[in-house]
């Protein structure tokens, strides 16, 4: 699945040129096209005529630099598009003096989909379909979040994209199926969860797993600030943007980061 553009609409079963290989458009899901190829893998392909990914913000093609830059310490397996930017606040120095504090660190897969650059296409946010995202979370990390439950400890998402992942998996059952609402003071177990979500986190909803977190200044008119707007209180997050424009806070993936608290209902 990708993006693609040419000088007049590509129709399927047309062929695209990446060097000497040839891809075959078969299809497409939403807004990203299939693409079929013939030979060889993906993985090969990219390497050899693919470069970073950068935001489209960023107004420079990609320097070499980017690959080391525009990437968390912590990343093990390729397969995001984008990189969750509330992670590079911080490196490794930052991790061993967390540990230090007792702070246990523990860790999920996602792979940031394309969808993440697509802006809010509707002024009505329950219209707005979600692009899928694939994650993992596995048996250890579920015991770490049990364990931190018990020692009376708080789970702190750093970034919107592991509260989506933990809120997937707390929202389903050890068996696959949608949990029910429960009387459980708002928490609940998270199970191992591998697979795709399309879960949309928009005010209303009920968050099981993440007790804070810690994001970016992210833009208007996106899924994110939605995100955040749900967690901590719309009005919370409008005069926290106020302070920020008006000292001059940077925004953007290498902008300035955020300490949020889940908004219980109080007014604060």
């Amino acid at each position: 699945l990708a993006h693609a553009r040419a000088n007049k609409p590509l129709a399927d079963g047309c062929t695209l040129a990446v060097g000497e290989r040839r891809l075959r458009l078969a299809g497409r899901r939403r807004d990203l096209f299939l693409l079929a190829l013939g030979d060889g893998d993906f993985e090969t392909l990219l390497r050899e005529h693919g470069e970073v990914p950068l935001p489209p913000y960023i107004r420079r093609p990609p320097e070499a630099l980017d690959e080391e830059r525009y990437q968390t310490v912590y990343a093990r397996q390729p397969g995001s598009v984008a990189a969750p930017t509330a992670g590079l606040h911080f490196d490794q120095a930052m991790l061993s003096r967390l540990r230090a504090k007792g702070v246990a660190i523990a860790a999920l897969t996602l792979h940031v989909g394309a969808g993440t650059f697509q802006p809010l296409r509707d002024d009505n946010v329950e219209r707005h379909r979600m692009h899928r995202e694939r994650l993992r979370v596995d048996e250890k990390l579920c015991a770490e979040i049990a364990a931190c439950r018990r020692r009376r400890g708080r789970v702190v998402a750093v970034g919107t994209t592991v509260v989506r992942g933990l809120e997937s998996a707390a929202a389903n059952g050890a068996d696959g199926s949608t949990r029910d609402d429960t009387d459980d003071g708002g928490k609940c177990d998270v199970h191992p969860y591998d697979g795709e979500t399309e879960t949309f986190i928009r005010p209303g909803f009920r968050f099981r797993a993440t007790d804070a977190m810690i994001t970016n200044f992210h833009l208007p008119r996106t899924t994110l600030f939605v995100l955040v707007c749900a967690f901590a209180g719309r009005e919370r997050m409008l005069a926290a943007y106020r302070h920020a424009i008006e000292r001059r806070y940077r925004f953007f993936s290498y902008g300035d980061a955020t300490w949020l608290e889940k908004n219980n209902g109080e007014q604060r």
